[in-house]
């Protein structure tokens, strides 16, 4: 199939996607100005090949609702409960549309994943196959590189980096490594069974990264956000559970269920001072904590008031944020 004919279904599917109901006219008229055409409209009969096409290759149904001035629509909404086929054509119909518009190529920036795809291909034949791997692997927080099996079961993308989620054969646990400080990967003969019960939906529950710790379990975290980071943060959610239960003229408080482990700790970092904990009470010690780390980077000759009791033994451990329950 040519390439530029996949791009024209995967176009197709995203404009009706982001429509409740759209008429074939409208549907015409935005392919005539979207360059895909020459600026020419859509024939009707080419608009039914690809509708056709799309139900065969993407398993997504498009039909057409008469009592709504005969609009067309995505069937039973296909694309919500399939995360990676929705990624998949969000990110194509973009890159196919900054491709089809050519003068627009040189105004448009797209944030690259620096590193971690080198051993992507070779993760994906051994989880097709069910195999294990044999990684070489240099942690941030040891010396040496070090060598192991490991069983792969998923992969994810979280901030920019590529994770690979297995299971130890060695230690029977289930552990996250990133692909960017892996030093080699090798497709073993072993093969291994996913178990039917993995779920890893179910696995990352309440995690807003990708910390999966089982030590540390889903909480209501209160947080109040000042100045522009109250809408930043309502526009962009820090978590699925997040919801405002709270505002005045100067703050929007939320509610979030989740796991509050380092990297959730990172998020709200972020927004620097306009960001305070309300509850749980050792969540703001913890945040507390990293505030005197940060104000003693800073001034280490300058004494600070350690006059916030934290509890050393519920606040995790700020090392562990290199790789989530990794072997030694």
């Amino acid at each position: 199939m040519a390439a530029n004919k996949f791009g024209r279904y995967i176009w197709l599917v995203d404009l009706i996607k982001n429509h409740p109901r759209i008429t074939f006219r409208q549907i015409s008229e935005a392919w005539a100005d979207s360059g895909l055409g020459d600026g020419k409209c859509l024939p009707w009969r080419t608009f039914m090949n690809h509708k056709e096409a799309i139900e065969t290759i993407f398993d997504v149904i498009v039909e057409c609702d008469p009592k709504a001035g005969y609009g067309y629509y995505i069937a039973d909404d296909e694309l919500q409960g399939n995360n990676l086929r929705s990624w998949l054509i969000d990110s194509y119909a973009t890159l196919n549309q900054v491709q089809a518009d050519s003068h627009l190529q040189s105004r448009i920036s797209f944030e690259q994943i620096p590193s971690g795809s080198r051993y992507l291909q070779t993760l994906l034949q051994a989880m097709r196959k069910n195999r294990v791997v044999e990684l070489e692997y240099q942690s941030f927080n040891k010396p040496n590189a070090y060598t192991f099996e490991l069983e792969p079961y998923h992969l994810k993308v979280v901030r920019r980096r590529w994770y690979l989620i297995g299971h130890s054969p060695k230690y029977n646990t289930i552990y996250t490594y990133a692909l960017d400080r892996m030093l080699s990967v090798k497709v073993t003969d072993k093969l291994f069974d996913l178990p039917a019960d993995f779920d890893i939906d179910r696995y990352f529950e309440g995690c807003v990264g990708i910390m999966a710790d089982d030590d540390i379990g889903i909480e209501r975290v209160v947080i109040k956000t000042y100045d522009w980071a109250r809408w930043y943060i309502k526009t962009l959610p820090l978590h699925a559970s997040q919801r405002e239960i709270a505002r005045d003229n100067n703050s929007i408080t939320f509610e979030l269920w989740v796991r509050p482990t380092f990297d959730f700790m990172q998020l709200l970092l972020q927004q620097a001072g306009q960001v305070e904990i309300i509850e749980p009470e050792w969540v703001k010690e913890w945040m507390c904590t990293l505030a005197r780390d940060i104000w003693r980077r800073y001034h280490p000759a300058l004494p600070i008031e350690e006059n916030v009791g934290t509890d050393k033994n519920n606040k995790p451990d700020n090392d562990r944020h290199d790789d989530t329950k990794q072997t030694e």
